[in-house]
């Protein structure tokens, strides 16, 4: 495929807002359906390019087209906001950025990837098993005395 279709990090020639408006839309579809509402409420621009400070920002496209957060845990390398666009959905973007994210875990020395997804997001619990990832647990939102998030992992 061309190059538009390749990951990328994040740099400087990529518009963290763009990146935060792909998100906005690709996980629009939870708003009404999860309890308590998507983090992505708390999401800056600013905070998206601390993010690939901090951690590392993945994009394909420009304007992109999916992405995907990774934060470096002693234990795992956390996967966060895969977002791909409504439009470059079903075409391999989402796999290629978990394929990248195993890549960065190997490179990093951590031996498993781990990611969390909302309870009521019975569709992504199912994509994620079919990638070889196995709830290990689950986790509660502040102010909530029953599960709003599992916890998935695979070994890389």
């Amino acid at each position: 495929m061309d190059s538009d279709r390749h990951p990328h990090r994040m740099t400087g020639d990529d518009d963290p807002a763009d990146v935060l408006a792909l998100i906005r839309a690709a996980f629009a579809g939870m708003e009404g359906r999860i309890d308590p509402p998507s983090s992505m409420h708390l999401l800056t621009p600013d905070a998206i390019a601390l993010q690939n400070e901090t951690g590392e920002v993945w994009l394909i496209g420009r304007p992109p087209l999916a992405c995907v957060f990774l934060t470096a845990k002693p234990d795992a390398l956390y996967v966060g906001k895969l977002a791909t666009a409504s439009s470059a959905r079903r075409q391999g973007l989402g796999r290629r950025l978990m394929a990248l994210a195993e890549m960065r875990a190997q490179a990093l020395g951590l031996p498993a990837l781990e990611l969390q997804t909302r309870i009521e997001l019975t569709e992504n619990h199912e994509t994620f098993r079919a990638l070889g990832f196995v709830q290990v647990g689950a986790t509660s939102h502040p102010g909530f005395d029953r599960p709003t998030s599992l916890t998935f992992r695979r070994a890389v």
